[in-house]
């Protein structure tokens, strides 16, 4: 992978992270104030796909290496 390339990769991945760690605090506020499980179960939800994009991210950075 090339440099620039792997430093957006990077640049990306730190975002993913820093916005499932806002979908994390904003979802314990929901349930602190008992906002409606739906609401919650929604936010849940788009938590799931950005973890998903996360970890295809760090596949596409973390080369395999075998043992």
């Amino acid at each position: 992978m090339p440099d620039q390339e792997q430093a957006d990769s990077r640049l990306a991945l730190a975002r993913l992270r820093q916005e499932h760690e806002d979908y994390d605090v904003a979802i314990n506020a929901m349930i602190k104030t008992n906002c409606e499980a739906l609401r919650i179960q929604r936010m849940k939800k788009k938590k799931l796909a950005i973890k998903d994009r996360l970890t295809t991210l760090e596949d596409q950075i973390i080369p395999d290496i075998i043992a």
